[in-house]
């Protein structure tokens, strides 16, 4: 520990008027608020031979305007009892620089002072504040030899400075050996649970508490409520809240808004709008928590309606709002609320970030991503690895792998998730090789992959058709890395063998996995049959899936569709009116592209769009262009019973290809044309953007519902292969 700082005290030579009693003095030094003023009191008090009156002396170190000078006066007393010095401790503890504390005792050590049992609590708490560990031991150790280490009260401060230094062990360990616990120190104790999200062990402690018999007052019921939060445990939240009701305890407004976010936390939103509507006033946490509530169960309109009714916003709150919008697929809410944040001159932090960069790349627009990367820049938040991590996938899904890799290469830390992000980046680009070279890499940098990472490198291999690289890469997962597969592992070894249309074998996985086959292994099968014609097997999965899933859009469309096909129009009409009376519908096929900032959204035959007339002309135009090249819409996707001409303008009317025409219209001759679609691309648009991109010289990127295609001199970058 560092030695006492020593400054020199300066007497003012200007004497005061009639200052001679203690009791003037210290009325005096009451109503003392500059540095100057307290000096010549304090000078006045060395000339009238005061200076032993113990009460002034500590009045002085007490109520001084500088805690150096504070500190310089105590450095020069001569043997100071503990009836000064712990008064003066526990004032260090509570400063804005509670490390002068340590200065302090290292004086009283020094000098062989007396330091009684009531002094280490505010050192313990000083330990606590600045995080000195170190500090910490040796007043532990210090007080084990005085014979203190059994008194409740510093057994207590041990467990609460131990848990400021993150050593939950050591705390617990404290805990464990006290004779005598008060209703603090498990207040403490079940608190230090909670701050580190240990919600199991802090309920179990509670329960052990309630054994004791020990009075659970409002202040543990918050920690408790808190931990069932974090925990999702809405049982054992409801059970604390009838106790409370039992028990007849007051509910203030504290606990009020601890039960709010307890139940907002695991979800059952009815009761915590319950609770939240009896509350008056409304404070900003509870309706913090009820907006955050509602954005992580996507339900923004009702997390938006409390928003606004809000007169006081903090930054937690604009954070959990533009979260709401990022992970419910409005991400130009989510922009539109950053913008806003921004005019009201709010400063964002590193969790709003991250929200406003997910909603970024959930748009695709790579000029907004460009701009969100310099804001990031500009203001100091590229330093941080997950921001850097965030960026990476931001620039992969908005169609830029020159712009993901750039990042990573600039990051002096790397972490699994930033290999995996590049992995996955590559991956959603059908560029398997750069995929399993990044993936090699990886393990020579000794970072190990884990189960997200083997996701993305088996994704790779099904979209790239590498069927014997996938299979080695599950086995060594198993075998050298001992990650025991998950539901999304089989579904990409499914998924790699349908896409190769080795669909017997897709077949055996689902047969012979360990695990019940769920919506994501019977999806990616059925999308397989799909793609290469297998109606037999299609139909046996899409009804697998509708056993697990009852309402699910795609496999009901896909039921209809095989139906369709095989010209069984009475079933396809029942099928349709069973989706019509649960209220289900296909998902309409939308295509986004943004020109000179401004966003355009296109339906399938949209004609609601403000130049649609143009569009429609394009389209005409450059339908004639690929003629001559050889092109004829294909209608075989469109399986409802119309005429061929009508399949034909339900084809040529998808929205991916109104998008692409009004960019041919409106972008430069040599820029590229961005889109983003919410489906897979079908068979004709593919071809279709093929052609454009070797007739008009024109590079052509599309963002579809799971992977990217570079369209460029009549290929694309999937090699027909999706």
């Amino acid at each position: 520990m560092s030695a006492v700082p020593q400054p020199i005290i300066s007497l003012p030579s200007r004497n005061l008027k009639a200052l001679s009693t203690p009791k003037t003095l210290l009325k005096t030094l009451s109503s003392s608020y500059s540095v100057t003023h307290f000096k010549q009191i304090h000078a006045q008090i060395l000339r009238s031979n005061h200076s032993h009156s113990h009460s002034l002396i500590l009045k002085l170190v007490l109520s001084s305007p500088s805690l150096p000078y504070s500190l310089a006066i105590f450095s020069n007393l001569p043997h100071p009892l503990p009836s000064l010095s712990t008064p003066f401790l526990r004032h260090l503890s509570r400063c804005s620089k509670p490390k002068f504390a340590f200065f302090v005792y290292q004086k009283l050590r020094n000098e062989g002072i007396r330091i009684d049992r009531f002094a280490f609590p505010p050192l313990l708490k000083a330990a606590a504040r600045v995080g000195g560990l170190a500090e910490g031991k040796e007043i532990h150790g210090f007080g084990f030899k005085s014979g203190f280490d059994s008194d409740p009260f510093v057994q207590t401060g041990l467990i609460g400075m131990y848990l400021g230094c993150g050593r939950l062990l050591e705390a617990r360990l404290v805990f464990d050996k006290m004779s005598y616990r008060d209703i603090v120190a498990w207040s403490i104790m079940i608190d230090g649970y909670c701050q580190t999200g240990l919600s199991d062990d802090a309920l179990e402690l509670f329960e052990e508490m309630k054994r004791a018999n020990i009075e659970v007052d409002k202040f543990i019921f918050s920690s408790i409520l808190s931990a069932c939060g974090r925990a999702g445990n809405l049982d054992y939240g409801k059970a604390i809240h009838d106790y409370i009701i039992q028990k007849d305890i007051v509910v203030d407004a504290h606990l009020s808004s601890a039960l709010v976010a307890m139940y907002a936390s695991c979800g059952c939103m009815d009761m915590a709008q319950q609770l939240f509507d009896q509350m008056t006033p409304k404070n900003l946490v509870v309706s913090t928590a009820m907006v955050s509530g509602y954005s992580r169960h996507r339900r923004v309109e009702d997390a938006q309606l409390i928003f606004d009714q809000m007169v006081e916003k903090d930054l937690v709150a604009w954070s959990a709002m533009i979260s709401g919008y990022a992970e419910s697929d409005q991400p130009q809410e989510a922009l539109r609320l950053f913008n806003e944040l921004q005019v009201l001159g709010i400063k964002p932090d590193h969790v709003t970030m991250l929200s406003v960069i997910s909603a970024c790349a959930h748009l695709g627009v790579l000029d907004k991503a460009k701009w969100i990367h310099v804001y990031v820049d500009k203001n100091s938040f590229g330093g941080a690895l997950p921001i850097n991590n965030a960026l990476i996938d931001m620039y992969a899904k908005c169609g830029s792998l020159e712009g993901a890799r750039g990042v990573f290469e600039k990051m002096t830390r790397r972490n699994v998730i930033s290999w995996t992000s590049m992995i996955n980046a590559f991956a959603i680009h059908g560029d398997a090789n750069n995929a399993l070279s990044f993936f090699h890499k990886m393990k020579e940098a000794h970072v190990e992959p884990n189960g997200v990472t083997f996701v993305g490198v088996l994704y790779a291999c099904s979209h790239a058709g590498l069927v014997d690289k996938g299979q080695k890469i599950f086995a060594s997962m198993i075998n050298e890395h001992k990650i025991a597969p998950k539901h999304e592992h089989y579904g990409c070894m499914v998924d790699l063998f349908g896409r190769a249309n080795l669909l017997r074998e897709a077949f055996e996985i689902v047969e012979t996995m360990p695990l019940a086959p769920n919506v994501v292994i019977w999806g990616s099968l059925m999308a397989a049959c799909q793609i290469h014609g297998e109606t037999e097997l299609g139909e046996y999965a899409a009804k697998r899936l509708l056993e697990l899933e009852p309402d699910h859009d795609g496999a009901l469309v896909l039921l209809s569709n095989i139906y369709a096909k095989e010209r069984k129009w009475q079933h396809v009409g029942e099928l349709r009116q069973l989706m019509k009376e649960r209220g289900i519908s296909k998902e309409k096929g939308c295509s986004r592209i943004e020109l000179n900032n401004e966003l355009h959204e296109f339906l399938v035959a949209d004609k609601n769009h403000k130049h649609a007339d143009e569009t429609y002309e394009k389209l005409d135009e450059v339908v004639s262009q690929l003629k001559l090249l050889g092109y004829a819409p294909n209608t075989r996707s469109v399986l409802v019973d119309l005429e061929e001409e009508e399949k034909r303008d339900v084809v040529l009317w998808h929205s991916e290809k109104l998008a692409l025409c009004y960019g041919l219209i409106n972008g430069g001759k040599d820029s590229c044309i961005r889109i983003v679609k919410n489906l897979r691309v079908c068979e004709d648009c593919h071809t279709f953007m093929k052609l454009v991109s070797k007739a008009y010289g024109r590079e052509i990127v599309v963002r579809d519902r799971t992977r990217f295609h570079h369209y460029r001199n009549g290929s694309c970058s999937c090699k027909d292969y999706w």
